[in-house]
């Protein structure tokens, strides 16, 4: 996995799978949200998202009160996170 940061955008590439992806995706974020409570993250080609990704992103969203707009790649994981009912929560689209 591959992560790049510009301005309140974040662009991860390949897929999601171990905690150091976690870790690095945490790393990027939380030095974004301190200068920006809305965040743009284009998950350009994973096929899935683990659950600690998820479960931070959901924090982000719920106990932080960040706004994501999330745009993936992937119509796997698209599926994914609408049979989690986590589309409208984390403003997904598909690009």
């Amino acid at each position: 996995m591959e992560i790049s940061t510009s301005s309140n955008t974040v662009t991860i590439n390949g897929n999601i799978k171990s905690v150091n992806d976690f870790q690095t995706i945490k790393q990027n974020l939380d030095r974004v949200i301190s200068v920006s409570k809305s965040i743009t993250i284009n998950i350009v080609d994973s096929m899935s998202m683990t659950s600690s990704v998820i479960g931070y992103f959901n924090k982000l969203v719920l106990g932080d009160n960040i706004n994501i707009q999330m745009k993936i790649g992937n119509k796997q994981l698209l599926e994914l996170l609408d049979d989690l009912s986590l589309t409208s929560t984390f403003n997904v689209r598909k690009v």
